[in-house]
């Protein structure tokens, strides 16, 4: 029986490290386009494609990423969303610069996560399975926030929506747009979310039948951020932040989120209910780790390509 014991655990160590050589060398660098339809829009009106990014955690020797991300230019986005966390490393902007000049001239969004403002620090990995992180900004090395501003916004002409909101008209339709700064910091300002969204409902065109459509964006998908958004009256909603789980298991998904979104929602496409209304809720799964865990497994990294097209959602 000893042998027989002592044969297993030595298979499942086996099994246990070929699991996490595959995770480490192989499926973190098995990007993937998820693609979306999303029914939000006013009948006939064009469809509008969506390119969701979020969490590149870039660090300046990742070429494969930025050549990857680079390459997501050809699927001609008609709107950018950037969800935030994209460095990884002090020195990224850089690498950063490069990965996303490809989308000079579309329309975009952001907000930011922690990883923007704070460089990632060395944790025990297994310190996600009792709860949502605790970042030590305290003794974090700051990032050029700044330099990262004037790329998305002053460079690329970005909407920048942390704590704010802004409009676009995107293919004929007025898009609403509204955004928290980190809730995984405590960094959102919930509310002042009703006064923005009214002063913004303000300027929307009395002249035109077709309502807006409305937007949510926020990096970490805490619940009382998508109630928030719902309660506005959020036709869809883009976070990140989870990494889709990162570390997941065939069959079950993901063992954590890193916030109170439940697990089921860990990453793709969901309908959000709150006080009888809903939308819709793409969570991205993102297209980096930290570089200190630097490991995926049965949660390959991703970019969305969420359509926008015309339909009645239906709720019910």
């Amino acid at each position: 029986m000893g042998r027989a014991l002592r044969g297993a655990a030595v298979a499942s160590l086996g099994i246990a490290a070929a699991a996490a050589v595959y995770g480490a060398l192989i499926e973190r660098r098995a990007y993937r386009v998820r693609r979306e339809v999303v029914p939000v829009l006013s009948p006939g009106a064009d469809p509008i494609r969506v390119l969701h990014l979020s969490d590149l955690h870039l660090a300046p020797w990742q070429r494969e990423k930025v050549a990857w991300v680079r390459s997501l230019a050809d699927l001609k986005p008609d709107l950018v969303i950037n969800t935030g966390d994209n460095l990884g490393h002090p020195d990224a902007l850089p690498a950063l610069t490069e990965a996303l000049s490809a989308f000079d001239g579309a329309p975009g969004a952001f907000v930011h996560g922690s990883n923007d403002y704070f460089a990632p620090t060395p944790k025990n990995p297994l310190g996600y399975l009792t709860g949502p992180s605790k970042g030590e900004t305290a003794t974090a090395e700051r990032l050029d926030i700044d330099g990262l501003e004037a790329l998305l916004h002053g460079r690329l002409g970005w909407v920048p929506l942390n704590n704010a909101v802004g409009q676009l008209t995107v293919n004929g339709s007025i898009l609403d747009l509204m955004g928290t700064n980190d809730a995984h910091r405590g960094w959102d300002r919930l509310d002042r979310l009703p006064g923005l969204m009214d002063a913004l409902r303000e300027l929307d065109d009395d002249d035109t039948d077709d309502p807006s459509v409305v937007i949510g964006v926020t990096h970490a998908p805490y619940q009382r951020v998508l109630n928030a958004f719902t309660t506005q009256r959020a036709d869809v909603i883009f976070a990140g932040h989870t990494h889709g789980g990162q570390v997941c298991v065939p069959g079950l998904g993901a063992l954590v989120t890193n916030c109170d979104l439940p697990r089921d929602r860990a990453r793709g496409l969901s309908v959000w209910h709150h006080a009888h209304q809903a939308s819709y809720l793409n969570v991205s799964a993102g297209i980096g780790t930290s570089i200190y865990a630097p490991i995926r497994f049965a949660c390959p990294p991703e970019a969305a390509l969420v359509t926008l097209v015309d339909d009645d959602i239906g709720y019910s």
